[in-house]
């Protein structure tokens, strides 16, 4: 199959393909639910060696950078009480934690979580995570712009490879809340 943007050499129907994600993210595809079928959510391989996105772009398709998106844990920390969430924003953009973050969380003090919190809490590796596969009750902050593109790149829970999903499943996703402004240049 072609993958619906970029240019990779291999793209797979991510149920076609389960044994290539973590548990959770495998698990999630599993399950789907929603208007957008589970099979077009697709599994593209990509070399752990061109993760950064100057060096992925210009391997797989400078197109990519307006159409790739960031998954990032954040802590949420109010009363000795801790919220862990998920936001995803374009990648050209950078998540408002101190601002949109923090309110939406009713948190007193919002940061990015700490790498093994992020990894130990999602069963994804660093630099991979996903919002599709999150633990259950986690609210998944989207900004709108991830939701208006038809298709978009983001992490497969693993650093080897990629997914691309249509960007209307994120507002599907469970725990998800989509948000103006979450993403900030």
């Amino acid at each position: 199959m072609r993958a619906p943007i970029g240019h990779f050499d291999r793209a797979t129907p991510a149920p076609d393909c389960l044994d290539e994600l973590t548990g959770p993210v495998a698990d999630a595809v599993r399950h789907w639910r929603g208007s957008v079928p589970a099979d077009q959510i697709v599994y593209v391989d990509t070399d752990p060696r061109w993760a950064d996105t100057n060096v992925f772009v210009g391997h797989y398709g400078r197109e990519l950078l307006e159409q790739s998106a960031n998954c990032v844990v954040v802590a949420g920390k109010r009363g000795g009480e801790t919220t862990l969430a998920a936001c995803v924003v374009l990648s050209t953009t950078r998540v408002d934690v101190n601002g949109v973050v923090r309110r939406r969380l009713g948190a007193r003090k919002a940061s990015f979580a700490a790498m093994d919190t992020a990894t130990g809490e999602t069963g994804m590796e660093y630099g991979g995570i996903t919002p599709i596969g999150l633990p259950e009750g986690w609210p998944v902050l989207v900004d709108s712009a991830v939701v208006d593109l038809p298709y978009v790149l983001v992490g497969s829970g693993r650093r080897r490879g990629k997914l691309l999903v249509p960007g209307k499943a994120f507002a599907e996703l469970p725990g998800a809340v989509v948000l103006e402004g979450l993403g900030i240049a």
